[in-house]
């Protein structure tokens, strides 16, 4: 059962105190604060507008945040918030047209043109999670059937993982996890492939062909000068961007351009969103 919102701003506002004690600043010394939220975030009003994975619809957490907190508050989708933050100190420096994707819970991608963010109508521009790569797939929490998200996220990979593992006992995935499929998680495969486990070889393998079909997409569409992939799973380097890389060269429409995207991993980390949340209120 998700939290409730007032449980979940309640944590973040005694992290923002925790965050500022630990910086040795009170926080009336804070000018503004910047939250990115795994959603559509209409940055004119401070509303999560839809969370699909906190079954957030239409909070007015910019509200909620301020009157907690007693300083102006500024909300945005967090892949837009960690594209932000690479195009400002990052792997982005000096690019026009910049993606962003970000594989964790959930799938999200932060687009900007010419150094602006592309929000789109309802706040909702870059959801490119919840694009249909399976024709009756997968469910998604999103309502939808095969989503990239179901498919390529690290929970999907996760869920990949425990499959493969009770299709093969024999695994050096077990032994990864220490013998429980509780203590799966976006490493395990990765792990066990490194230690020659053909059985998690195939998973990784199969979940890199999931993640490089939505990135074909998003190239196809958007036509990047580059596209960064974040996520705690981009630590894994080029294990997992060599493949993409290959894949775009071989299967995207400009594949023929002597101008090709470069595929690169986010350089500041899973920091990327918290150093553009930080900067939200300069406008972008």
């Amino acid at each position: 059962m998700p939290r409730g919102a007032q449980a979940i701003a309640d944590d973040m506002a005694l992290s923002a105190v925790r965050a500022a004690k630990a910086g040795g600043l009170e926080l009336d010394e804070v000018e503004n604060i910047g939250i990115g939220v795994p959603g559509s975030a209409d940055t004119n009003k401070g509303l999560v507008k839809y969370a699909n994975n906190l079954n957030f619809n239409n909070v007015p957490l910019g509200d909620m945040m301020s009157g907690r907190l007693g300083r102006p508050i500024y909300i945005e989708n967090d892949a837009n918030a960690a594209a932000m933050g690479e195009f400002a100190a990052g792997a982005a420096m000096g690019c026009s047209s910049v993606i962003m994707i970000t594989l964790g819970t959930g799938i999200g991608a932060g687009i900007l043109t010419d150094g602006h963010i592309v929000r789109g109508l309802n706040f909702s521009a870059g959801e490119i999670g919840h694009t249909v790569i399976e024709l009756d797939g997968a469910p998604c929490t999103c309502g939808r059937r095969g989503c990239w998200e179901a498919y390529a996220s690290v929970s999907a990979f996760i869920r990949q993982t425990r499959e493969a593992m009770s299709a093969a006992p024999e695994s050096l995935m077990w032994e990864e996890a220490r013998g429980s499929l509780d203590n799966v998680n976006g490493k395990t495969a990765f792990d066990a492939m490194r230690r020659g486990d053909a059985a998690a070889g195939k998973v990784v393998g199969k979940y890199i062909d999931y993640v490089g079909t939505g990135l074909v997409n998003i190239i196809n569409i958007f036509d990047p000068e580059i596209v960064l992939i974040g996520g705690g799973i981009s630590k894994e380097g080029d294990v997992l961007l060599e493949p993409l890389r290959q894949t775009v060269a071989r299967e995207s429409y400009s594949r023929h351009s002597e101008l090709q995207p470069k595929i690169v991993a986010a350089a500041l980390g899973n920091d990327a969103g918290i150093i553009g949340a930080a900067i939200l209120g300069r406008g972008f």
